[in-house]
């Protein structure tokens, strides 16, 4: 039966605003966690028990937090995807974590190419989107995880740097 095999594992940077606290769980069917535990006890000491604590509240404390978190970090992408649009990019929504990928290929760069000078002639840092597999080639990988006013002056920059190096 599927729930004897089946593992949940989880953890509370991205739900929770607590990246960082290396703090995650798993709940699974007794002989799997017990196998899991065995690793885990002599890999890793234990979270802090401060990072512990705060778990706990987050649990029972923190509907309403997350429902704004989800609210404001789905208006940040809204903002970024647009600003990439304007700037005459491709870009998929995404539908999960704080990070777009859009397409950087009709700029006649590579994505490693395309890091570098955005990040040297507009101070905007991103990641080649090859850090993550060759099928990244051609892609960027932005963060959303940062104020509004830095995604609307990173996205207003890297239009400008788009507008000057695109072969068109």
């Amino acid at each position: 039966e599927m729930k004897e095999k089946t593992v949940l594992i989880n953890g509370f940077s991205k739900s929770y605003a607590m990246t960082g606290w290396r703090l995650g769980y798993a709940c699974g069917h007794p002989d799997l966690i017990s196998a899991m535990y065995k690793i885990h006890q002599f890999a890793i000491m234990c979270s802090p028990t401060t990072s512990q604590y705060a778990a706990i509240d987050a649990l029972r404390n923190s509907d309403e937090d997350i429902a704004m978190m989800r609210n404001e970090y789905n208006r940040r992408r809204r903002v970024m995807l647009d600003g990439f649009k304007k700037a005459g990019l491709d870009c998929f929504e995404p539908l999960g974590a704080f990070y777009v990928f859009p397409s950087v290929k009709s700029t006649g760069m590579d994505s490693g190419e395309f890091c570098e000078k955005l990040l040297k002639e507009e101070k905007v840092a991103v990641v080649p989107g090859n850090a993550f597999g060759e099928c990244g080639e051609g892609f960027i990988r932005a963060c959303y995880a940062s104020s509004m006013d830095n995604i609307n002056e990173a996205m207003k920059r890297i239009k400008a740097f788009v507008e000057r190096n695109s072969q068109a």
